[in-house]
């Protein structure tokens, strides 16, 4: 088999099999929390759901930022064009991939341009509207990644971190053709303090609560029946990103380097393209250890000359 991880990806399971086995046995392999909180990028609040024990429950969600139809129908429809003109080679967990960007040995945290040479000329376009986003002030992408999941090959993406010796602050999502859900999961022996949301759907009472001995921590009642805060283990909460088609989503802070991210393949309902964006960490930026190199990665990248390599 082509493929690189042979128990994961559904083609190995021979080409006259209409539905690959890794269908029916990924979940039992592979078991994916259910999303239990959902994310509000009006308030910035990750809420209970409906049909969860946290209903009624809400707490800041800080490090997502999205903004919807980023680009037009026809730009979208040109981008996947122009993409499908190159190769799509196949990578883990059903996806397929068009990488643009230098070569990397993460392990050995080695770096070379190799046969990088830029991104992609149809991405000219969409880095500049970026500057229009006040989080992406400065942002210089150095390695494009593009990401072809479909039901059909039970396409998913593991719950993780992305590398952050290399990559740095902000990770950059552009979610074309179908709309899709980003999963949050968290790792952390930490708890995460609940607040009691409003019929609103804000947090309520607003800022300030009074705990008392006989409510604290518990989420019952205290002082004139208001619902103290409740605190719940990390490791039980996943935050539902809803990605719309022709968003763009990005990554930061918190919701970059203590929430990992993965998209279960429930979620994937028709084909989805992704193209992610990443920029220089510091070590590989003015003033780092490695900004020579940087500087060198970063003139091939924003040539906007590239081939997938």
């Amino acid at each position: 088999c082509v493929c690189k991880n042979p128990v994961q990806f559904s083609c190995c399971s021979g080409k006259n099999m209409e539905i690959p086995y890794w269908f029916f046995i990924s979940p039992l392999l592979f078991p994916q929390g259910e999303d239990n909180f959902t994310y509000c990028p009006a308030t910035g609040l990750a809420k209970g759901n409906e049909d969860s024990e946290f209903a009624g429950w809400a707490f800041p969600f800080p490090g997502v930022f999205l903004v919807e139809e980023f680009i037009s129908e026809d730009e979208e429809c040109e981008m996947v064009e122009l993409m499908d003109r190159d190769d799509w080679k196949l990578s883990q967990s059903g996806r397929k991939k068009q990488d643009y960007g230098p070569k990397v040995n993460f392990k050995k945290q080695r770096l070379k341009a190799g046969s990088f040479t830029g991104l992609p000329s149809f991405s000219r376009k969409i880095v500049a509207q970026m500057k229009a986003c006040s989080v992406l002030r400065g942002f210089l992408p150095v390695e494009q990644c593009n990401l072809d999941y479909t039901p059909e090959r039970g396409s998913a993406i593991d719950p993780h971190f992305d590398d952050w010796w290399l990559w740095g602050e902000r990770l950059v999502s552009l979610n074309l053709l179908s709309k899709t859900v980003l999963s949050m999961s968290c790792d952390s022996e930490d708890t995460i303090q609940l607040f009691p949301t409003s019929s609103k759907g804000q947090l309520s009472p607003s800022g300030s609560f009074t705990e008392t001995s006989a409510c604290r921590n518990s989420g019952e009642e205290g002082i004139e029946g208001v619902l103290c805060p409740r605190l719940v283990a990390s490791k039980e909460v996943v935050v539902a990103v809803p990605l719309p088609r022709r968003a763009l989503v990005v990554l930061q802070g918190d919701a970059r380097y203590k929430w990992k991210h993965g998209i279960h393949r429930k979620h994937i309902e028709h084909r989805r393209v992704c193209v992610t964006f990443r920029e220089l960490s510091a070590e590989f930026s003015a003033g780092g250890r490695h900004e020579e190199l940087g500087k060198e990665l970063l003139e091939i990248a924003l040539s906007f000359q590239g081939r997938p390599v």
